[in-house]
């Protein structure tokens, strides 16, 4: 019987270069997923969704029942969510970020969740007639999602979602005639705001 040499503890089992170098390239390119954050948040988009929203606050305010107010405010939620979804695509593709992977991944799974749940509220309170409570529960579940959402991304995004989630706790403390304008002023002002600063500068 021949000796083992325990110097030689992988000589039957040789590793190939070329897979050696693959799982280093791996590891490096995971790693650098994971500190890199989502840059594709679409400065543009949002000040196009806050001159939506404006314009749909005063067709809501136009409206003489509650359910008038809550659908015209529900038909600038699609077409909010279709212009957020075409200017991150579209930034995301200039810059050769894919959305759905590493950070862009992270974003998405994070900032679903809260919009999910609000939607699922949103159902609740219109078939109770609890209509009133919408305008800060929307703000505030909004801005738990750009807060969570945020976290993966650059730093300017988790403060706006803060923004919107103190406007909406103070909006389920005030009168509810009130939601109006708090609506305007958070999907309005502050995604104008918020966006003309992403706009500026991270790049659109």
């Amino acid at each position: 019987m021949s000796a083992i040499d325990p110097q030689q503890p992988g000589r039957n089992h040789p590793v190939s270069i070329d897979e050696s170098a693959r799982d280093n390239i791996r590891f490096i390119r995971e790693t650098m997923e994971r500190a890199v954050s989502f840059t594709a948040v679409p400065g543009w988009g949002g000040i196009g969704m806050g001159v939506t929203a404006l314009g749909a606050a005063v067709i809501a305010s136009q409206q003489k029942t509650p359910v008038a107010w809550l659908l015209a405010w529900m038909c600038e939620a699609v077409v909010a969510i279709a212009i957020a979804v075409w200017t991150t695509y579209s930034k995301a593709r200039e810059s050769g970020m894919a959305i759905f992977s590493g950070p862009g991944r992270r974003f998405v799974y994070s900032f679903a969740p809260p919009l999910l749940v609000g939607v699922l509220l949103t159902v609740l309170f219109a078939r109770s007639e609890f209509i009133g409570a919408i305008a800060g529960v929307w703000l505030l579940l909004y801005g738990t999602a750009v807060v969570t959402g945020g976290a993966f991304s650059i730093r300017i995004v988790p403060l706006m979602g803060l923004c919107f989630m103190v406007l909406g706790a103070v909006a389920l403390f005030c009168p509810w005639s009130w939601g109006n304008a708090f609506l305007a002023g958070g999907f309005g002002g502050l995604h104008i705001l918020f966006g003309a600063l992403i706009a500026s500068k991270y790049g659109g």
